[in-house]
């Protein structure tokens, strides 16, 4: 097995958007908001060639302060875009929700990192950048479902700790699915980007066992954290409803 992916041609790049274009050509016939689909492929398709060059530069300038500050920046971004579903003023849930990523997100990378993988150096950018983003970004998600069905929840005059439940019932669901699927509907972005590498799959499932210990728990955490932390902000809404 090669033990090297190949690199794309960008003519050949260009072919995986034929899809893209037949979901915009459904998306104008049917008068829908094809204008806000295009924002968001347009930011992708810029957002990760620029990650890519990026990333190149920190990878071999291997240094912990700037590992540190790039994920830092990824937890703030993590936090806002997790309340941009909510009606709730997001200013007053952004503290809660930038700790409870940052703690519930943080203790299982290191853990992962420092006592799974063992990295050394222990900042190795190249894996760290990747599990935190794998981290941040569904505990992100999960936040993001549990502000909104909480929210739902208070104003229909549902007591805080029923609502909380509930809240979290609702953003597990993704999370839920998805270990019921894996190897059986799908096989996760790590796994296949290792098999596709040259990997053995059986190495390649083990590392996407931690993974998806990894993205459970940290989900988990976070979610549990921000629901706790965020109490006092929601109660006070509920009070004012």
């Amino acid at each position: 097995m090669s033990q090297t992916v190949a690199p794309i041609p960008m003519i050949n790049l260009a072919i995986a958007f034929i899809p893209v274009l037949l979901v915009f050509v459904v998306l104008i016939r049917w008068t829908m908001d094809w204008q806000k689909a295009l924002i968001a492929v347009s930011r992708m398709l810029v957002q990760l060639l620029l990650v890519g060059y990026l990333l190149s530069t920190i990878f071999a300038a291997e240094q912990a302060g700037i590992v540190m500050l790039v994920m830092l920046v990824m937890v703030g971004a993590a936090s806002w875009i997790a309340l941009n579903t909510t009606t709730f003023n997001r200013k007053n849930l952004l503290a809660q929700t930038f700790l409870a990523i940052l703690v519930g997100g943080g203790v299982t990378l290191a853990l992962v990192t420092q006592g799974v993988i063992q990295l050394d150096p222990w900042f190795q950018p190249s894996y760290m950048i990747p599990l935190a983003g794998m981290i941040f970004a569904n505990a992100m998600n999960c936040i993001s479902l549990a502000v909104e069905r909480l929210h739902n929840e208070l104003q229909h005059g549902v007591t805080f700790d029923k609502a909380r439940i509930a809240a979290f019932q609702a953003a597990f669901i993704p999370q839920i699915n998805a270990l019921l699927a894996v190897g059986l509907v799908s096989l996760p972005g790590m796994m296949t980007g290792q098999i596709l590498s040259g990997v053995s799959p059986v190495i390649a499932a083990q590392y996407q066992i931690v993974v998806m210990c990894m993205i459970f728990g940290s989900a988990g955490l976070s979610t549990a954290l921000f629901l706790t932390l965020s109490k006092a902000q929601f109660t006070k809404t509920a009070t004012a409803l």
